[in-house]
């Protein structure tokens, strides 16, 4: 009796030089596409943004993305098989005065280079320019359901509709919204227990948002009249004052508004050409916790 045929292979995915040749992208390329999405022109002075850490002519195998590029970020990056974490806050604003292995920047100055040399992992940060950009602009009025005016509070020189501080309004299905209805609204999106400045019971119609520290917006939201301000980090005197003032005050925590960033940043870096298949999100929800409270 004859033998089967054996498998054609047709089935499977072609190969040689006619096969279609998959795209190819550079560490270099890649920055190149995200500074094209956050440019340079809107970075701080003070930030250090782009490729920090890495070799530009290396191929991209796989892309981490992160807010924080930590020391166990970049491990973890690297046990993912990426040769690449993109992260929002930078390896570093000063140059470290020393580079030796530790578990952060705390114990050695330079632990993250160290690591990412040590792991073959490229650092690359968007931080100020993201910070500025439409796609960040969104990002908070879009979670918390409220209409942003396409205004910024602080906008860029390179145009009106780059800066920091988004103007929004309660929407209208949604009014009367007192302060604590929205501080719950918070609580449910971020999950995460907010500080609250204010009168529970207020009325609110206008919102500014805001993500990270807050710095000197507050003084852009009462020019604006603004009910209240949503953010991540506030100072004690700052609040004190801008309460005193009218403006109430949701304050999340630095991290708690800047963690969807992983999601602008990955959206980002699919645009460039990385298949969403070698893209992986580092989660650092982790680092912190309210402690339960107890009715005594």
């Amino acid at each position: 009796m004859a033998s089967a045929k054996p498998e054609t292979g047709l089935s499977k995915r072609a190969s040689g030089p006619l096969s279609k040749k998959e795209r190819t992208l550079s560490v270099g390329a890649l920055e190149a596409a995200l500074f094209r999405a956050f440019p340079k022109e809107d970075v701080e002075d003070w930030d250090r943004a782009g490729l920090t850490v890495g070799d530009p002519s290396r191929q991209v195998t796989c892309v981490a993305v992160a807010l924080d590029p930590t020391v166990a970020a970049i491990h973890e990056a690297a046990s993912r098989g990426a040769n690449v974490l993109v992260t929002h806050h930078p390896a570093f604003l000063d140059p470290p005065s020393e580079f030796k292995p530790g578990p952060s920047s705390a114990v050695s100055p330079g632990a993250v280079v160290w690591a990412a040399i040590e792991s073959g992992v490229a650092v690359m940060s968007f931080h100020t320019g993201l910070d500025a950009s439409p796609l960040a602009a969104r990002m908070l009025p879009n979670m918390l359901s409220l209409d942003w005016s396409g205004r910024v509070l602080v906008p860029c020189p390179s145009g009106p509709d780059r800066g920091y501080g988004q103007l929004c309004s309660v929407r209208k299905g949604d009014a009367p919204m007192t302060l604590e209805k929205l501080a719950a609204r918070c609580t449910s999106v971020f999950a995460q227990v907010p500080r609250v400045w204010g009168d529970f019971d207020r009325e609110i119609k206008s919102v500014a948002t805001y993500t990270g520290s807050c710095g000197s917006i507050v003084a852009a939201c009462l020019r604006e009249h603004a009910d209240c301000l949503i953010c991540g980090e506030v100072k004690y005197h700052a609040a004190l004052d801008a309460s005193a003032a009218g403006l109430a005050i949701i304050d999340m925590g630095h991290d708690t508004t800047e963690l969807p960033f992983t999601g602008v940043l990955a959206d980002a870096v699919a645009a460039a050409g990385v298949s969403v298949d070698c893209i992986e999100v580092i989660d650092q929800s982790g680092n912190w916790s309210h402690p339960e409270s107890t009715r005594l």
